[in-house]
């Protein structure tokens, strides 16, 4: 079903919105910020809970009105077709992916499963929904591939796409069938590309995070190859404004760069941890074996979402200290399994083949389901 009209930001308020990945990081946040600022919106958030999502992230907003959870996983076209359909969804805020760079180094046929495949079947259920009026594609700043050293400015949203990982690569694949099916279906696409998030409730086997849990153990902080490295950081609170800017003020075919100017190195993350937790950094900081590629920069342009009206408002300093007292206080509630594996310097990655075995069971599996057209109950709904 072709969308005939693509209205622009002034002709349309979002009712019914879908997140999906929203027991995770940075999908709660917004999931909350939207939920608690705008009453008269129907947030839905849909989340497989892998091992990476906690419904505490959901805390604060799961006796909402405006509020449901689905348990369910977008790779499903029976329960997306459901859930697109039962809730008249006129907007969906697509977060849900595999994200861990190192993990998909060992484990890349379920990252192209969950973020090409997943992608794909969100398209087509928005493609044949009549309700749809956004639909917000959740990519990263990986796609770009790495920002020579020497650059004085970031990429804009014009630079082509040229990925170095298979976290990456599956993003900019599922990149590319999203502005295919703006193309031929006229679907009201708008994507975001992001620099790295932290804050509290992002599973540690991220960078900060780990750093934070394993100093917290007075275990040493493992830093890849030298530590030289640099990315951008972004407190996961100015992130979840910045959605709600491209969601309220977002032009359709448009992309945004969510990125902030100011960059640290890998190796000056550690030496601030250490200095926080007052510990003596020639002990603590442990040089580990490098990624098998691991880009030195992602640097972004980001006067497109100023635009808009949004700007970073979390200093560094503060920012810190907020996920540190959360690290501190309450992440071993937050993942009651072990998640001493994610605070390894690097995560288990699986075996390729039996990976790929699982992905064509479930594809398999899929399919039949597809065939006996089996619906999907309320009771889906928890």
């Amino acid at each position: 079903m072709a969308h005939d009209k693509v209205e622009d930001a002034g002709g349309y308020v979002p009712q019914n919105i879908l997140i999906t990945g929203a027991a995770g990081f940075i999908a709660s946040h917004v999931a909350t910020r939207l939920t608690k600022t705008y009453s008269q919106y129907k947030i839905v958030v849909i989340d497989k809970l892998d091992y990476c999502s906690s419904l505490k992230n959901l805390d604060s907003i799961k006796g909402c009105k405006n509020f449901k959870f689905v348990k369910g996983d977008i790779t499903s076209a029976d329960l997306i077709n459901y859930v697109m359909k039962a809730e008249r969804i006129d907007t969906v805020m697509h977060f849900a992916a595999q994200t861990h760079v190192d993990n998909s180094f060992g484990n890349s046929f379920a990252f192209t499963h969950n973020n090409v495949y997943g992608t794909h079947v969100l398209l087509e259920s928005a493609k044949n929904s009549p309700h749809l009026r956004r639909f917000i594609h959740v990519s990263t700043d990986e796609v770009y591939g790495e920002t020579p050293s020497t650059a004085t400015t970031g990429y804009t949203e014009q630079q082509s796409m040229d990925p170095s990982n298979p976290y990456s690569a599956t993003k900019a694949g599922a990149e590319m069938i999203v502005r295919a099916y703006a193309q031929s279906y006229k679907l009201p696409i708008i994507v975001t590309r992001g620099n790295n998030v932290y804050g509290p409730g992002q599973y540690p086997e991220k960078l900060i995070p780990k750093f934070c849990m394993r100093a917290l153990a007075g275990q040493t902080l493992p830093v890849h190859g030298t530590g030289s490295s640099v990315r951008s950081y972004l407190y996961v609170e100015d992130v979840a404004e910045a959605f709600d800017a491209v969601l309220h003020r977002g032009v359709v075919g448009d992309v945004y760069n969510i990125s902030t100017q100011k960059e640290r190195s890998v190796l000056e993350v550690a030496q601030e941890i250490c200095k926080v937790f007052g510990l003596n950094e020639a002990e603590t900081i442990q040089y580990v074996e490098d990624r098998p590629f691991n880009d030195c920069r992602y640097f972004l342009e980001d006067s497109k979402l100023a635009a808009l009206g949004w700007t970073e408002r979390t200093p560094w300093d503060v920012g810190i200290k907020r996920t540190i007292d959360f690290y501190r206080n309450s992440a071993r509630d937050f993942w009651p399994h072990d998640i001493s594996q994610a605070l390894k310097p690097h995560p288990y990655a699986a075996e390729p083949i039996a990976a790929l075995e699982e992905t064509q069971r479930e594809l398999a599996r899929l399919a039949v389901h597809d065939e006996k057209g089996q619906g999907v109950s309320p009771a889906s709904f928890v």
